[in-house]
């Protein structure tokens, strides 16, 4: 696989090139100076109508220092392949609507001399969690080379060595792609979403699967900023409906039908420094 091509263009986010510069353009433009430049951000993987704007209030704290972040390991849970371990790609660019992504072949494959990382396309061919950051990477960087890691059966020790090996310097940024609870009535949701956040702030590498979906790669973060005595602040938390109601609110044209309160997801942003 030379190129690995949009999956879910047209159906999480605009296909169009032109439409969906705006739209990431215009979840950016809020912009508030940052106290502290953060290492690594937590950002939800939902269409772009529902998450875009909790992923945006993260990524715009790396307008400061966009210029030098030329490296992105981006790491997400696996929604269609069973995966045991890591998948990395063989593909050498990893294209969107705004145009084409080098990955970084050298990193994966210094990656690749850990027993628990292997070539496996398939879990990168139709993974929406990763595609999804691309565009938000894409418009608030310069050129960069992405390291994708596609994340299945790991420990939080794990996930914590590839990150320590992948770390890089101040040249790189990580990325953990993950939603938290699924489907659950909103009030509930709101509650389970803020336990959630609230082991996220204490750096507790305990999630579970029923509180987030990329927990492996949440975890092996936590265990390893745990480590580093880094720290962690939320900067914001949201779910599915408060993002429907929001936007109908605001005069998008968004119908307020397309959610549902019986059955919300949410979305947490969070920065580590």
């Amino acid at each position: 696989m030379l190129s690995r091509e949009p999956a879910v263009a047209g159906i999480f986010y605009p296909e169009n090139p032109k439409i969906l510069q705006e739209q990431v353009d215009s979840f950016l433009s809020t912009t508030n100076e940052p106290a502290l430049i953060p290492k690594a951000l937590i950002v939800p993987h939902a269409g772009y109508i529902y998450s875009g704007a909790i992923a945006a209030s993260a990524y715009q704290l790396l307008k400061p220092i966009s210029h030098r972040l030329s490296r992105v390991v981006l790491l997400g849970p696996s929604h269609h392949v069973p995966l045991s371990g890591l998948a990395a790609p063989s593909a050498t660019t990893f294209c969107t609507p705004l145009g084409d992504i080098p990955v970084d072949r050298d990193g994966i494959s210094a990656l690749l001399k850990l027993s628990l990382i292997n070539i496996k396309d398939e879990a990168h061919q139709f993974e929406h969690s990763l595609e999804v950051q691309l565009p938000f990477l894409q418009q608030i960087l310069d050129d960069f080379l992405l390291l994708p890691l596609v994340v299945g059966d790991a420990k939080p020790d794990q996930v914590a060595e590839v990150l320590r090996c992948a770390w890089g310097g101040d040249e790189t940024l990580v990325v953990i792609s993950s939603d938290l609870s699924h489907y659950h009535p909103y009030q509930e949701a709101q509650r389970l979403d803020q336990e959630t956040t609230a082991m996220i702030e204490q750096l507790d590498g305990r999630i579970t699967g029923s509180q987030a979906c990329g927990c492996n790669a949440i975890n092996g973060l936590l265990r390893l900023a745990n480590n580093e005595r880094m720290s962690i602040k939320t900067i914001g938390l949201k779910n599915s409906w408060d993002a429907i109601t929001s936007s109908y609110t605001n005069g998008s044209s968004v119908n307020k039908n397309t959610g549902d309160r019986d059955r919300v997801v949410g979305y947490g942003a969070y920065a580590i420094y």
